[in-house]
């Protein structure tokens, strides 16, 4: 029953009777309880990524009217194993003029870059990595590793495709990080503190998506630019630049680029559940730890499925068309609404009329961004339509074609 109310608790208890047994010097005892932990939480963002990846192919085949993965294995649970079996045995080629050293790194660290995220991740109220005081700022440094790796891949691999991939990612990437930002120092404002656990703790009396649904639209938005995902999936675009950044990359160092997009797309999904909806937050979280973990890890895929729906739903866009968006439109109303939540939420501290004024306040801001963001495209329709176009010259016939 102790296990069942709080397995961490549980499992410590052992450990230490353990190290009490063996007369384990404190010191050792501080170490190793250390080490298991960073083992368990970095192993479980890593073995998350097999059946994350099978759900994505099962429900990307549901949408798109087919079966999916259903030959290796019951329901084709096998599959992801059998993918990572080939992919280990497959050989790992490294080109020639390729700068090895930023050449082997980079898919290490893009993989590093999204497990680091869970360190400080607060699966319940008790089960925190590490609570840091300035959690979301880690949060945010330790994310732009993913930059680097994507600059480092492309521009080591000695191939122009991959260069030029790894040009417009940092160009998308480095963008949309801008809004993403901003959005992130609202539920900062709100709750007064860089604590992740601290934000989760503030929304006791009500998640900060009811006063803050655009901060929380435009960091989901951004996430979901930030990771490559369609419709913004301009990072690799095979049609155009055969793989993107990732070209030369094959066997398990093409894997690490493929488990980190995947972690990297439901750590997003939690992080948002953290940030806007309460986290570990909900029913009967007083009874153990678990429940809460279970709220968490809820809310997490609810969002991630809406990551998938995204996916196998919308079409890519034109690099331009994603650029104008977000320097247009997510920038100008991420700092608009970060300015109107730092005023209001100061005059209004402690009022019952906080909550409806902040959310009066995004409303008004997202129809009034869409009202401009509507006139000015009917005015460049406009323009186009009235736009004096030049006649063709058409070249004369010649003898031959004419008795033809």
């Amino acid at each position: 029953m102790e296990f069942l109310k709080d397995p961490v608790a549980f499992i410590a208890g052992l450990l230490q009777n353990l190290s009490a047994a063996l007369n384990l010097p404190p010191a050792v005892e501080s170490i190793l309880g250390t080490v298991i932990a960073v083992v368990v939480v970095a192993s479980f963002g890593l073995v998350l990524v097999i059946p994350m990846i099978w759900v994505e192919r099962k429900v990307a085949a549901r949408f798109q009217d087919r079966l999916g993965p259903n030959r290796a294995g019951p329901y084709g649970l096998l599959q992801t194993f059998a993918d990572m079996i080939k992919l280990i045995t497959k050989e790992n080629i490294t080109p020639d003029g390729a700068d090895k050293v930023p050449y082997n790194i980079a898919p290490v660290l893009s993989v590093v870059s999204v497990v680091m995220i869970w360190a400080v991740i607060p699966f319940s109220a008790i089960w925190i990595g590490s609570d840091l005081n300035v959690g979301v700022l880690y949060i945010a440094a330790v994310g732009s590793f993913g930059i680097l790796s994507v600059l480092m891949a492309g521009w080591s691999s000695n191939n122009k495709y991959a260069l030029l991939g790894a040009f417009r990612a940092v160009a998308q990437l480095v963008s949309y990080e801008v809004p993403l930002f901003m959005a992130l120092l609202v539920p900062i404002l709100l709750a007064g503190t860089m604590s992740v656990n601290g934000i989760v703790e503030a929304q006791s009396y009500g998640w900060f998506i009811l006063a803050a649904p655009v901060p929380a639209l435009i960091f989901f938005i951004s996430s979901v630019a930030e990771i490559g995902r369609t419709p913004f999936d301009l990072l690799e675009a095979e049609s155009e630049i055969v793989a993107g950044f990732h070209t030369e990359y094959t066997g398990m160092k093409f894997g690490m680029f493929f488990a980190g997009e995947f972690l990297h797309a439901f750590t997003i999904s939690v992080l948002t559940a953290i940030l806007f909806f309460g986290g570990w937050r909900g029913p009967g979280i007083e009874f153990s730890p678990l429940v809460g973990f279970f709220w968490l890890m809820a809310k997490g895929s609810a969002f991630y499925f809406l990551v998938m729906w995204i996916r196998t739903t919308l079409p890519r866009i034109r690099i331009d068309h994603m650029l104008a968006f977000n320097w247009k439109v997510l920038t100008p109303l991420s700092l608009v609404i970060l300015m109107l939540t730092a005023v209001l939420d100061k005059v209004f501290a402690g009022d019952p009329l906080r909550v409806p004024v902040l959310l009066a306040a995004n409303v008004v801001s997202l129809f009034v961004t869409l009202w401009l963001a509507t006139s000015v495209s009917k005015r460049q329709q406009k323009d186009l339509q009235t736009f004096p176009t030049r006649p063709v010259a058409v070249p004369p016939a010649s003898e031959a074609e004419t008795s033809a």
